[in-house]
């Protein structure tokens, strides 16, 4: 396996309290942000105008936004090809010919002939119906995602704790397109299920990575067992998000306008995703476990009371074997020294 840093023994866990005060700060910082703020919603989910036009002659698409930016509207640019856009703009019913006459006054600047082919309008109710099936989409995955981790590694602690940290990763998306006030369409909600995929993987990875420590280490305490599972993975975290975030950084400065906002969106979420990898599910894992492993028993103290009873055990079978003639003491003592050694081992 491939390293990138050397061998780390970072106590994790000595900082959780810490990262629960970040977290809520993050969740009174964005419920204020959502209050006051709200969000900037895009005509797939408000409804608005849908102009289509079709050049005479090759207009580059640049040349299109350029005129439409002009405006001061805020529209957005689709290609078909062969000289053929539509052009949304958020609006209602009753704001289509304005909205269209706007549109038409903006592509008269180029000097190119074109014709209007079609113009829509996007009612309410069809924004209403893509936004519950946003909600039901996200609300579903983390649903079956605890099913799944749950059933994986048999405890449903685990399987909660990763969904709490999914919610923390879309949740500061959320936040950031608050504050920023971008455009939320359906290319934004598939960033929003890209990263709770690329986070879930990213957990399991140290769950796995436990789950075999566990088998390793059975006398490991619960709290060193956490640390040295996120400590051997480390590596392949940050191997694996600077390869992710570097094709990231090259989408958002020169992907253009139509993926802009994708790539943000991803980028804040591949970088809280292993955030809260690290600071949320293995802490509330140790935390909502009592500092113990799976059905509540520690392997360390689990192991002392049997050490316990084998040896007063072997002190009853020393004690009875006074009774005996020296000759055969000395037999049955010889019996319990190998006794003792091999259960021992």
């Amino acid at each position: 396996m491939m390293h990138l840093l050397p061998k780390t023994n970072i106590d994790f866990l000595k900082f959780r309290k810490v990262y629960y005060t970040l977290f809520a700060v993050l969740l009174i910082g964005g419920v204020i942000s959502f209050c006051t703020k709200g969000f900037n919603m895009g005509i797939d989910f408000t409804g608005g105008t849908m102009v289509q036009v079709k050049f005479n002659s090759n207009v580059e698409m640049g040349q299109v936004r350029d005129a439409l930016s002009a405006t001061g509207a805020n529209s957005e640019l689709q290609s078909f090809g062969d000289n053929s856009y539509a052009i949304s703009e958020k609006s209602t019913a009753d704001e289509v010919g304005v909205v269209q006459a706007r549109i038409e006054k903006a592509l008269n600047t180029l000097n190119v002939p074109y014709t209007v082919l079609q113009t829509n309008s996007v009612g309410p109710a069809v924004g209403e119906s893509m936004t519950e099936r946003a909600l039901w989409a996200i609300l579903l995955s983390l649903v079956f995602i605890i099913i799944y981790v749950a059933f994986r590694f048999s405890n449903i602690l685990w399987g909660v704790s990763g969904v709490v940290a999914l919610f923390h990763d879309l949740f500061a998306m959320a936040v950031a397109f608050s504050l920023t006030q971008r455009e939320i369409d359906l290319v934004v909600v598939a960033a929003f299920l890209t990263v709770a995929g690329f986070s879930i993987n990213d957990t399991i990875v140290i769950f796995d990575r436990m789950r075999e420590n566990i088998r390793l280490h059975p006398k490991m305490s619960f709290r060193e067992l956490i640390n040295l599972s996120i400590n051997e993975t480390l590596s392949r975290t940050i191997i694996t998000t600077l390869t992710v975030l570097f094709a990231l950084v090259v989408l958002y400065f020169f992907g253009g306008e139509v993926i802009n906002s994708f790539a943000f969106a991803m980028l804040i979420g591949c970088i809280s995703g292993v955030y809260s990898t690290i600071a949320l599910t293995t802490p509330l894992v140790f935390t909502w476990s009592n500092g113990q492993l799976n059905d509540g028993s520690n392997p360390v103290k689990a192991a002392k009371p049997a050490a316990k009873k084998i040896s007063a055990e072997v002190k009853r079978e020393e004690a009875a074997a006074e009774g005996y003639a020296p000759a055969k003491q000395k037999k049955v003592v010889t019996k319990i020294k190998r006794t003792r050694k091999t259960k021992k081992n």
